[in-house]
């Protein structure tokens, strides 16, 4: 349901014409940069964590398995309080109470994994989404009649930004998908590459989170005065559809609270085994996340939690941008061969992340300037391209070209990768 706010959030913002523009070219940058990572990911097996190690070197590979953790747990917060409203709204009783409820039940789906239960609910629950969804779109028509003007409303006036343009940047902030992208497309099978890339992880799939789905909450929103809060989409789908509509929103807010969890647990894990070189159970971090949700739950999460993800979302792009940059160069060397970062606590690659982050935050920060502070996460990917690209250029000059039998084991040649 994120992706039906965020549309309407949007809309409201710059217009629904400006906004479904920015949808199109947005569907279009995470069709090309997710068909990398995904090929990528499926040929290695590779985590976010590992592929950072890659790129970043030991440090960065550790800072990106926090970065991504944490932000996959404030999601997971953020997906839980809006189940938890939406069943208060529905059956009344104290939130604190709902709260609870939804960890208790979120933590045993991600027990088992990606590859077993997890795997199996989410394509079992599917085609009740996109039913439901439909129902739901029915249903507010017959009840509050067709919005006339809900796609030709015009722009707010004095716009700091081109519509389009300050609805495009609204987008960049889910670019954390990428990292998603990579921790679940590694599961994937060879064989099926392309598919992955061009729908599971491609523009076919953002074509309906952010086209298709952000629509129905442009819709939804102009046939329901609800106003345009994180709670006017469930509002909006109770009053259309009642307890049908409820059971849809759980339907939907499950399957990306499992992955929220998922990506969570297992990528805190990881930092932690990175930092202290001792492993620890799965499960122990599938828990320790549920209870740092309701815990994050029980404060008034909205009003920090938008401007931590505003601060993560300017390390991750910059993140993806690097990646990309390191994909596109060793992409061209022989099969096999791989530039990795040199070892080292602070490699450029980390500096360069840094610097560039840092840039970004102090832009999204400043006062004085609304539409610089709008433009931060294009600056920023500016500032990262000047900032690595010409190192790994210089890099990929200057290093030797060795066979790919010389670099160790052959990835690529395995038939079969190593999941955990």
């Amino acid at each position: 349901m994120i992706w039906l706010y965020i549309g309407q959030a949007a809309s409201s913002a710059v217009g629904p014409m400006n906004t479904l523009i920015a949808m199109v070219l947005t569907v279009a940058t995470y069709g090309i940069i997710n068909a990398m990572l995904a090929r990528r990911a499926i040929e290695t097996g590779e985590t976010v964590s590992l592929f950072s190690n890659r790129v970043f070197g030991s440090s960065g590979s550790a800072v990106a398995a926090l970065l991504f953790g944490v932000t996959a747990l404030y999601f997971a917060t953020f997906e839980g309080s809006l189940m938890s409203i939406a069943l208060q709204q529905y059956f009344g009783g104290d939130i604190k109470i709902w709260y609870l409820v939804i960890i208790v039940v979120s933590v045993p789906l991600v027990a088992g994994g990606v590859q077993n239960w997890l795997d199996r609910l989410n394509g079992i629950l599917l085609p009740f989404y996109v039913l439901g969804l439909a129902a739901i779109l029915i249903a507010s028509t017959v009840k509050r009649g067709y919005p006339d003007g809900w796609l030709s409303a015009p722009a707010p006036p004095d716009l700091p930004l081109p519509g389009w343009l300050q609805a495009y940047l609204i987008f960049m902030g889910a670019w954390v998908m990428m990292m998603y992208t990579f921790d679940f497309a590694r599961h994937g099978r060879r064989n099926d590459a392309d598919f992955h890339a061009k729908v599971t992880f491609g523009w076919v799939f953002y074509a309906v989170c952010f086209i298709v789905a952000g629509l129905c909450g442009i819709y939804l929103t102009s046939s329901w005065d609800h106003g345009n809060s994180e709670a006017a989409i469930i509002s909006a789908i109770l009053s259309s559809l009642g307890g049908v509509g409820l059971f849809v929103f759980l339907i939907s807010q499950i399957r990306i609270q499992s992955a929220n969890f998922f990506s969570a647990s297992g990528n805190l894990e990881r930092f932690v085994e990175q930092i202290t070189g001792k492993a620890t159970p799965r499960l122990l971090w599938v828990v320790l996340v549920g209870v740092g949700c309701y815990l994050f739950m029980l404060t008034n999460v909205v009003s920090y939690l938008t401007k931590a993800l505003a601060w993560q979302g300017v390390f991750i792009t910059s993140w993806v941008i690097i990646a990309l940059a390191w994909l596109i160069v060793t992409g061209r060397r022989p099969r096999g061969y791989e530039d990795n970062a040199p070892a080292g606590k602070l490699s450029w690659p980390v500096l360069a992340w840094i610097i560039a982050s840092a840039f970004g935050i102090a832009l999204v920060e400043q006062k004085t300037s609304l539409k610089v502070s709008l433009l931060a996460p294009l600056i920023t990917v500016a500032a990262t391209l000047f900032l690595y690209v010409p190192w790994i250029l210089q890099r990929r000059k200057v290093a030797p070209v060795r066979a790919p039998e010389a670099t160790g084991p052959d990835l690529f040649a395995q038939p079969e990768k190593v999941v955990e």
